[in-house]
């Protein structure tokens, strides 16, 4: 089982040019999407969140149990579901803008437990950032690399939601040492103003880096590996980078390599199968509208 915990919102997608484009909400946030194409690939996955009882969160949580991912363990409340509205470039890239005063999923609290059978635990994005919920996500890292559980961290920074960003980088750094597997956008690293080998030297044992169409690159202990990125005709680029979290995920499942060892074993051979899989289920989620990432019928073998 891997579990992933954050936010679940709703994306207002653009349907057309121009600020006054009309809109259309569609299941999103960086660790929803995780969980979604996590359950579409597979793998049994949990999703520890908290949800509005409104109808948005209704329909998140149905869109959780099409793919074959557990809720039972998602906290419900009546506050309302954050929105993100997107702007879409010529190029397919999104940038979003985002209404969080008094959400649902801000009030997040960490479960005394997590499922039975739990491998490893997911975070990132928004819920490490809005408080008073990021604080509860953060306990909730610490404790499951206490356990000894694989944790992979994505924190795909929204910048317009960080007011401190010196803080954040700060509170980034304090968590690296409980990361096994951190991943990275190329736009998020310069941001963040580190380096892969300077995080690893805190704690994780990979760092993967995306570049969009350019490819991922992996840095380990033992080297350096890259492969390039998957040609496409790009609709736009929503969720794919939670695609990449999602079959980096998958792949490690499948291959039995959930701990900091099975990452070191992998070598050369390992990770450039893994990474390829990973672009490539990144570019079939790009050559369609929204998040919509592939199940394992539409990737074939790792």
């Amino acid at each position: 089982m891997i579990v992933v915990a954050g936010e679940a919102l709703i994306d207002l997608v653009p349907q057309g040019p121009g600020a006054l484009a009309a809109l259309k909400p569609a299941p999103g946030g960086g660790p929803y999407n995780t969980a979604v194409a996590l359950g579409r690939l597979g793998t049994p996955t949990a999703f520890c969140s908290r949800t509005s009882s409104d109808a948005f969160g209704e329909a998140l949580l149905d869109g959780l149990r099409r793919s074959g991912v557990k809720v039972s363990g998602v906290q419900r409340g009546p506050e309302p579901t954050t929105l993100a509205v997107a702007t879409i470039d010529d190029g397919g890239s999104a940038a979003y803008s985002f209404y969080v005063d008094g959400t649902a999923d801000r009030l997040f609290t960490a479960p005394l437990a997590l499922p039975a059978g739990t491998r490893a635990v997911s975070f990132g994005t928004l819920s490490l950032v809005l408080e008073p919920g990021a604080s509860a996500y953060e306990v909730l890292l610490r404790r499951a690399a206490g356990q000894g559980l694989f944790t992979a961290l994505d924190p795909n920074i929204r910048a317009g939601l960080i007011p401190d960003a010196d803080a954040y980088r700060a509170r980034f750094a304090s968590w690296l040492p409980s990361v096994t597997l951190l991943k990275v956008s190329a736009e998020d690293a310069a941001w963040l103003g580190g380096t892969p080998r300077e995080w690893l030297a805190e704690g994780p044992s990979a760092v993967v880096v995306t570049r969009g169409g350019d490819g991922l690159t992996v840095f380990t202990e033992g080297g350096e590996y890259s492969v390039p990125g998957e040609k496409v005709d790009v609709v736009d680029t929503i969720g794919a980078g939670d695609t990449v979290n999602a079959a980096l995920l998958h792949g490690l499942a499948a291959q039995d390599a959930l701990s900091p060892q099975a990452l070191a074993a992998l070598g050369t051979e390992g990770w450039t199968r893994l990474l390829r899989f990973a672009a490539r289920a990144a570019a079939i989620t790009c050559s369609r509208a929204g998040a919509e990432p592939p199940y394992a019928t539409e990737l074939g073998d790792l």
